[in-house]
């Protein structure tokens, strides 16, 4: 940073200059790809309302090192998109034109600011971020050294993050191999048990959002996703308080499984719920890591709706050992879980302080005093 600091004082003391990206860079809007013309064979990806492709197309309208920013969808996301690709008709092209503007500071720049991109969206019944007020979003220009200087900081940052990731992604692969690897017993050291043997099974009831809305409170609500646990929302009352499962039936996430111990819940129609019948024989959370790795294995890929209902999971059959043995292996997986998941130890601590390390210098080296031209 200080170094950084002296470039300024030194080459802009007075301040930076800010112009409208129309003055500093080619920006146009994508175009439309019908779904059918996509396939996963083809190089290209198509990059529409967010931060992932939407498929791939055998041509692209925009070059490698391309920045692509969502107009409609997670409207205002930055995308740095190292290849050749297919901007669809929900994304705006951004690439510095002048001999003056690092395409990759501008980047960081906007990836800085998505915030105040996203205050550029539009008030109407579709919200989107249309390419005229994007055209007029000021960037700074500070002397080309300086900028410079800034990438290969925050290229360091962001290449760090990356190894710690791939190397967090590969132990989540050989934690998946070592699980399954626990569950293989010798003949006679368990018992073979369909679900339905040992667990009451039910199912949630239909909450919609409006119900939501109307019935605010602090008792969670289990759905079909998989994000923040599966909460679709809160509300004043609960069905539940007692250790237990639950399993998305319906959908992209049918048989996700999840644990719920000393808590107040309720869940929709698109869960199940497991109780184990005598928890002195049957370990819920010995369930709950065999489980995960079987019900996957039973979801029905339906007419396009993947499901596992209820009487599918109640056929499922499981390795029962000893209570004893349960509770060892549990002890064992809950140690790699807490590796693997909790952000307060080993590699996710590590990754989200690097995260908001980076953060933190990107927002601080991407600020300056503006230059006063009145």
């Amino acid at each position: 940073m200080s170094n950084i600091d002296d470039l300024l004082a030194k080459m802009c003391p007075e301040g930076v200059i800010r112009l409208p990206i129309s003055d500093l860079c080619t920006t146009f809007s994508g175009g439309f790809i019908k779904k059918t013309k996509q396939d996963l064979s083809f190089e290209f990806p198509v990059y529409n309302g967010g931060a992932e492709p939407t498929g791939f197309y055998d041509e692209f309208n925009s070059p490698a090192k391309s920045i692509a920013i969502s107009g409609r969808g997670s409207i205002g996301f930055v995308n740095w998109v190292p290849t050749k690709f297919w901007a669809g008709n929900s994304c705006h092209v951004v690439q510095a034109n002048s001999k003056e503007l690092d395409n990759k500071f501008l980047y960081y720049y906007l990836k800085n600011h998505e915030e105040d991109l996203r205050a550029l969206k539009n008030t109407g019944s579709i919200p989107a971020l249309n390419l005229g007020p994007l055209l007029k979003f000021l960037i700074p220009r500070p002397p080309l050294e300086i900028q410079k200087e800034i990438v290969t900081i925050l290229d360091k940052f962001t290449e760090l993050e990356a190894e710690l990731e791939a190397e967090l992604e590969a132990r989540k692969v050989q934690y998946s191999h070592f699980s399954e690897s626990l569950f293989i017993f010798k003949k006679g050291e368990s018992k073979r048990l369909k679900v339905r043997d040992i667990c009451g099974i039910s199912r949630g009831t239909v909450i919609s959002k409006d119900y939501l809305r109307d019935h605010p409170g602090e008792y969670p609500v289990y759905s079909s996703q998989t994000l923040n646990n599966g909460i679709f929302g809160y509300i004043d009352t609960f069905a539940y308080n007692f250790e237990s499962l639950t399993w998305t039936t319906d959908g992209a996430n049918a048989g996700s499984i999840f644990y719920h111990q000393n808590e107040n819940f309720t869940i929709t129609n698109v869960c199940g719920l497991l109780q184990v019948l005598d928890p002195s024989i049957i370990s819920a959370r010995y369930l709950y890591y065999l489980l995960k790795i079987e019900a996957p294995k039973h979801v029905s890929p339906g007419m396009g709706n993947p499901k596992i209902m209820a009487g599918t999971m109640g056929d499922i059959q499981l390795e029962i050992p000893t209570f004893k043995r349960q509770l060892e292996i549990v002890e064992i997986l809950d140690k790699f879980d807490s590796l693997l998941n909790d952000v307060t130890i080993g590699l996710p601590a590590e990754i989200k302080a690097r995260r908001q390390q980076y953060e933190y210098y990107r927002n601080k080296l991407l600020t300056f005093k503006e230059l006063d031209v009145a």
